[in-house]
């Protein structure tokens, strides 16, 4: 019988054996959990491509085309915050299954009318909306997830791999997209349908935790989005950097239709998108480093001056795979942009109110990014597509010397409560 002596060691092995903190690359449950993202992200990026590609066959409107751009995007904003407060209400574990069984259906849909040869424009503009509202449900569920199979000093290290996730898709996505699409118009609708699938597949193998850590206290869908808006609203850098990538998301999201346009063969599209993925997947490399060598307002700043100089210069005519350069150049910026902030909220605010927080974060950055296509796409039919870039460049100049004039920006250290 063993003594209470070695029971006492016994417990205390046990335990410092189970507070060692794993290595990432070992976790299982957080590389099972990314790969079904990354399957998922990457049937994402091929239809982001070929959505506009089959409105554009079916209308030959770059209008329209845009048009239903704009509706998925604003359905995701306008179930984003009562998503939130349901994400903090509701089994997380089967709000990421029901949303992937619902997006696998939407696109089997497509796929299937376009088999059929039954594609009508109400029935994409229905698919944009529940897809839309399925994504704004989605993502702080997996948000809020993620960092329940991570250690708190690891989720630099998971948020970079998710930057790497999410570049790769960019980067391998669309000119598979314009491929698939050149082949057969339902080809990326169908591989999007079974990325869905994957993606159900690893959430249920990985069991996330079905509810958050701490319980929320009881209250109406008023006063949970009202404690997040609080929450955000008394930290004046994570306001002020929201701002400005507001506007910088518009702008860049406003280019996608004039620069499909501009390149015009949907193979060239799609090598032309996939750099932004390349200078993604390197800018993840090195994101770390630009983390910690500058303060968050000023690496904001710098950055989106960045993006300022680069995104006119894609209308030079040197050839259509000029475009391709400069959006490999401003790939590189964008992820310690992403890291620095996601990282933040996901340290700082309590587990039961990770999912408001988050779909706040999205409403504050991306509010008026469904504006973005239908902008674009009215700017291309009547200005032409190199009008257009130059005009949003010229909106997005105007921000960046606004926000240059914030003290908050310029001189806040790091970003902290």
């Amino acid at each position: 019988m063993p003594s209470p002596y070695w029971k006492g060691c016994t417990r205390i092995l046990v335990q410092l054996l189970s507070s060692t903190v794993q290595p990432l690359r070992k976790n299982l449950r957080f590389q099972l959990f990314w790969l079904g993202s990354a399957a998922s992200g990457l049937g994402s990026t091929l239809t982001l491509l070929a959505y506009p590609l089959l409105v554009l066959a079916l209308t030959g409107s770059p209008g329209q085309a845009g048009l239903i751009s704009a509706v998925s995007l604003a359905s995701g904003m306008l179930f984003a915050l009562p998503a939130g407060v349901l994400v903090d209400r509701w089994d997380r574990r089967r709000v990421l299954l029901g949303a992937d069984l619902v997006r696998a259906a939407t696109m089997a849909s497509v796929a299937l009318a376009a088999v059929s040869d039954s594609l009508v424009l109400p029935h994409l503009v229905a698919v944009a909306i529940v897809n839309g509202a399925a994504g704004a449900i989605f993502e702080p569920a997996h948000a809020a997830s993620l960092r329940t199979l991570v250690h708190k000093e690891q989720l630099p290290g998971a948020y970079a791999q998710e930057q790497t996730r999410q570049h790769a898709a960019e980067l391998a996505g669309p000119p598979l997209g314009g491929l698939l699409f050149a082949v057969g118009r339902a080809l990326p609708f169908v591989v999007d349908a079974l990325t869905y699938v994957v993606s159900f597949v690893c959430v249920a193998l990985v069991r996330v935790p079905r509810r958050p850590e701490e319980q929320a206290p009881r209250q109406s869908m008023y006063q949970g989005i009202a404690e997040a808006v609080r929450w955000m609203w008394e930290r004046r850098l994570l306001r002020a950097v929201c701002g400005l990538v507001l506007a910088v998301n518009l702008a860049f999201n406003a280019t996608t239709i004039p620069l499909i346009v501009l390149v015009g063969a949907p193979e060239q599209v799609g090598v032309v998108m996939a750099a932004l993925g390349v200078g993604g997947l390197i800018g993840a490399a090195i994101s770390g480093r630009l983390i910690r060598s500058l303060p968050t307002g000023a690496l904001m700043l710098a950055g989106c001056w960045f993006l300022t100089v680069a995104l006119p210069l894609m209308v030079l005519p040197l050839g259509w795979y000029w475009p391709a350069s400069v959006l490999f150049v401003t790939g590189l910026v964008a992820p310690a942009l992403n890291i620095a902030l996601v990282v933040e909220v996901a340290r700082s605010v309590p587990d039961h109110m990770q999912g408001r927080v988050q779909s706040l974060l999205n409403v504050a950055t991306m509010g008026v990014t469904p504006l973005a296509p239908l902008l674009g796409g009215v700017l291309t039919q009547y200005a032409g597509p190199v009008t257009a870039i130059l005009v949003i460049c010229g909106y997005l100049a105007v921000c960046c010397a606004v926000a240059t004039l914030s003290p908050t920006l310029r001189r806040t250290p790091a970003m902290t409560e």
